[in-house]
């Protein structure tokens, strides 16, 4: 089992970066797939970016409305995964969540995939 806990969320302008962390804590951080998703107001839960285990080559993936501007990596010898934003747009706010999945160990973006949830941190983006 995994406990996940993100920061660094914030209040940000247009066009500005936030890194997201994911700090984890439980067995065997390497062997799970993380990902990132998020939840805007009166929205669904989105899918925003994964990636894999080291045995899986560190595969990532991305929503099509982030690639170019998000990276996700992790540390395995931290326990952290990161989620680098950059040129931010107001249509990026929401509470960004991260997920663990002990099932999947790639690049994997569906919600029923994660069994493992942090609390979220809130990102907000002025125009």
């Amino acid at each position: 089992q995994v406990q996940l806990v993100e920061s660094g969320g914030g209040l940000v302008q247009a066009g500005g970066s936030l890194r997201l962390s994911c700090a984890a804590s439980g067995r065997s951080f390497g062997s799970y797939g993380l990902g990132w998703f998020r939840q805007g107001s009166g929205k669904e839960r989105e899918f925003v970016a994964a990636i894999g285990t080291t045995w899986s080559g560190g595969i990532t993936n991305y929503a099509d409305f982030v690639k170019g501007r998000f990276t996700v990596s992790r540390d395995n010898a931290k326990e952290i995964m990161y989620l680098q934003m950059n040129s931010l747009n107001p249509d990026d706010t929401g509470v960004y969540y991260c997920a663990a999945s002990g099932q999947f160990e790639g690049a994997v973006k569906m919600l029923w995939q994660f069994n493992y949830w942090g609390k979220g941190t809130q990102v907000i983006v002025s125009s």
